[in-house]
């Protein structure tokens, strides 16, 4: 029985480990990645080096494969999500089954559901992947804390959320006002990185028009360039 359990312990330590020069290669992937968040936190805002530093170290990456969900409906949404990597999309569902697309967010966006987030309560919406992605996450508290301690981070998030509620504000009345034509120029001009990333129907859908529209639209425009 000893010999026998003492073979099964060698069996155990002959299972293949990593080895240092993929360890190696996984921590330069994450560090390549990270470096994305950083680059932008010192574009876009007056945070020193420490600071930057201070905030990656409090959150973590998270890889979201293509179709996987990132949030669902029901759940409550806990983080602030910058996306690293890849195309995540926020939608509802109507009883019908129709999906409603109201976001899409890109490398250097930032994706999640803000109502539920301030108020705890549960989310009307889904996020999931349309792409291989990965995100970087800093939970409630942790963030929180972050913005008593870090001023000029404070006054970052401010702004970025001053900017949002301009940007939905827009979406509006883009969306009340104007024709189908007219919102298909409008995304043109604003997110031509999507054309070829994002699904033609998911486009239509996050423009609150019918595919059928949508192509109608695309043809016109191909005829009169």
């Amino acid at each position: 029985m000893l010999a026998h359990a003492l073979c099964h312990k060698k069996e155990a330590f002959k299972r293949p480990l990593k080895s240092s020069k993929t360890i190696s290669l996984i921590r330069i992937k994450s560090i390549a990645v990270i470096e994305v968040f950083k680059t932008y936190l010192k574009t876009k805002s007056q945070l020193s080096e420490s600071d930057i530093d201070t905030i990656v170290a409090a959150g973590h990456i998270k890889k979201v494969r293509k179709r996987q969900y990132l949030l669902q409906e029901g759940d409550v949404w806990k983080y602030n999500c910058f996306v690293l990597k890849g195309c995540l999309r926020t939608y509802s569902v109507d009883e019908k089954g129709n999906e409603h697309i109201i976001h899409f967010a890109l490398e250097n966006w930032w994706a999640g559901d803000r109502a539920s987030y301030e108020s705890g309560g549960t989310s009307l919406y889904n996020i999931d992947a349309l792409e291989d992605s990965e995100v970087f996450l800093i939970a409630k508290p942790v963030f929180e804390k972050l913005c008593k301690e870090i001023p000029a981070l404070n006054d970052f998030v401010n702004a970025l959320l001053h900017r949002s509620f301009i940007a939905v504000q827009n979406r509006i009345h883009t969306n009340i006002s104007s024709s189908a034509e007219e919102k298909y120029k409008r995304f043109v001009e604003q997110y031509p990185q999507m054309l070829t990333r994002i699904p033609q129907g998911m486009i239509a859908s996050y423009l609150g028009i019918t595919k059928e529209t949508l192509s109608r639209i695309r043809n016109q425009t191909s005829k009169d360039r």
